[in-house]
């Protein structure tokens, strides 16, 4: 088995330590320890003070992703699209399969087979309403994959894409946006960062080093969006209903401290829907 995405193992350690340091104040995971496959000692290493910020924006975006989806589910959709899923939890604790909400979790061969394993380890089962969908979002027709495990593209989908869109190109984000909105009903939740030039320069420091981080780990950071630049281009894509939270709106929805001139991610709801 290849060794997992660094990346991908320190979003689950993050999700792990909100559990166990703040008790999963912001989301609640009871999933998030026993498939990281690590002691609590070794989870509480990510409770270090200058890895805070990162660790409660990692909670609030797969909150604010769930809550949503939440209410799509109340609106009559069936299907959801986990992209990039990584260790993401949500297809095991599925708290709308009894209304029949199906999940497709769409991630490269290798990162799945790491998560089996995992899964394998925690002695978690998949449940019946959880199918993976192999697929390189570089290289692969999303919707292709996707219908080839039984997701059915005429009906309404919730995505979620969280932890992906930087480490894409920017023609592979548009790429899977465009396909995604040619869905007849979509609705999709993903997060971004700002160029580095969108901040002070004093405050840069911390966000070039997490940058540097990802590319030293074999995960360089290709795509950032300025916030009117990428409702320019949902628009064009046919996403006319877009929510955007800002770091500073995000800290102020989930209740928690953040210098409001810091860099940090947005969380981006946007819907796709004929007739709009």
């Amino acid at each position: 088995m290849q060794a997992p995405s660094p990346t991908a193992r320190y979003v689950a350690l993050l999700r792990a330590a909100h559990q166990l340091l703040e008790g999963g104040a912001i989301f609640s995971d009871p999933y998030a320890i026993p498939i990281s496959g690590e002691s609590a000692e070794t989870i509480a290493l990510h409770g270090r003070p200058e890895i805070r910020l990162m660790r409660l924006f990692m909670a609030a975006r797969s909150r604010f992703a769930e809550d949503s989806l939440a209410t799509a589910v109340d609106r009559g959709v069936r299907q959801a699209v986990v992209l990039g899923a990584g260790l993401d939890t949500f297809g095991l604790r599925n708290p709308h399969a009894r209304k029949g909400l199906r999940v497709f979790e769409a991630d490269r061969p290798a990162a799945q087979q790491w998560k089996r394993a995992c899964l394998a380890k925690a002695n978690l089962p998949i449940p019946e309403g959880l199918i993976f969908a192999a697929v390189d979002f570089e290289r692969e027709a999303l919707l292709d994959s996707l219908i080839a495990a039984g997701f059915k593209p005429e009906q309404p989908t919730f995505v979620i894409w969280l932890g992906v869109v930087p480490y894409l190109s920017h023609a592979a984000v548009l790429a899977t946006l465009s396909a995604l909105g040619r869905l007849p009903d979509v609705e999709i939740v993903f997060d971004y960062g700002e160029p580095l030039e969108a901040y002070p320069p004093e405050h840069r420091t911390g966000y070039e080093a997490m940058i540097a981080r990802a590319a030293a780990g074999g995960e360089p950071w290709l795509t950032f969006f300025k916030p009117a630049q990428l409702q320019d281009e949902l628009s064009q894509l046919g996403f006319s209903d877009v929510e955007d939270l800002s770091p500073r709106e995000i800290a102020i929805r989930y209740a928690f401290e953040r210098d409001p001139n810091a860099p940090g991610g947005h969380i981006v709801r946007a819907r796709c829907a004929a007739g709009d």
